[in-house]
């Protein structure tokens, strides 16, 4: 039984984290993730897997080594996985029903990449009437030396806060109660 909160975990696939192809800052990304993982199983959240199914060629395509989430995150029973093609993880996906049933309304976003699916993420669930937490050093991205990946983090952070609110990982409350839904009448 759920709290009404499910915790996003997107796109934290082993391509993300393999040394040949791993996103800024990858190791202290999943141990971010792992604790935001214990913590919404302890609370009684509801844990979610977006797993992106890349293309033919690409290090996520559906089936490979790289595609499969990180073994150190392993889902348990009562996870939610679901699979995405799109960076936005509702688009053509089960992800609104799945949390309607559940009677899910907040929603704490983290995983990869921070200007793609996680954006993408914040902006859809706000645009669903979803209370969004984005937590601040739980998303992680690619970079080159303009802009930095630290940059393209910060200023995601920065952006996503009118759709989200943005807190660190040490401030997430899974047990927290939620906002009363907006009345659009």
């Amino acid at each position: 039984m759920s709290n009404g909160t499910a915790l996003l975990v997107i796109d934290a696939q082993v391509n993300k984290f393999s040394p040949e192809s791993a996103v800024h800052e990858s190791q202290k990304l999943l141990t971010t993730l792992n604790w935001l993982i214990a913590r919404a199983r302890s609370a009684n959240a509801l844990v979610v897997y977006v797993q992106n199914n890349g293309r033919k060629g690409e290090l996520d395509q559906l089936g490979t080594p790289g595609w499969q989430i990180h073994p150190s995150l392993a889902p348990q029973a009562g996870d939610l996985v679901l699979q995405k093609s799109a960076p936005d993880p509702f688009h053509l996906t089960p992800l609104q029903k799945e949390l309607t049933r559940r009677e899910i309304r907040r929603l704490i976003i983290a995983g990869t990449q921070s200007e793609l699916s996680i954006d993408a993420a914040c902006r859809r669930a706000s645009a669903l009437d979803y209370e969004v937490v984005l937590v601040s050093d739980g998303h992680s991205t690619y970079g080159n030396d303009k802009p930095s990946p630290a940059d393209v983090i910060t200023g995601q952070n920065a952006s996503l806060a009118a759709v989200a609110k943005v807190i660190g990982s040490s401030e997430v409350d899974f047990r927290q109660g939620l906002k009363p839904r907006r009345n659009f009448t």
